[in-house]
């Protein structure tokens, strides 16, 4: 096994999912939800 230097070490970057990118991942998937229930069970307006 090759052992990693701390340069090359602080060169790789993870694939890592920031907090505004899994709050928009989520909120993409609820509004994606919801158009399917709109469809799938259409309610009334009251």
């Amino acid at each position: 096994m090759i052992e990693i230097s701390k340069d090359e070490l602080d060169k790789i970057k993870g694939g890592g999912l920031s907090i505004w990118g899994a709050i928009s991942l989520v909120a993409g998937i609820i509004f994606i939800v919801g158009v399917i229930d709109g469809f799938v069970r259409p309610l009334k307006c009251n």
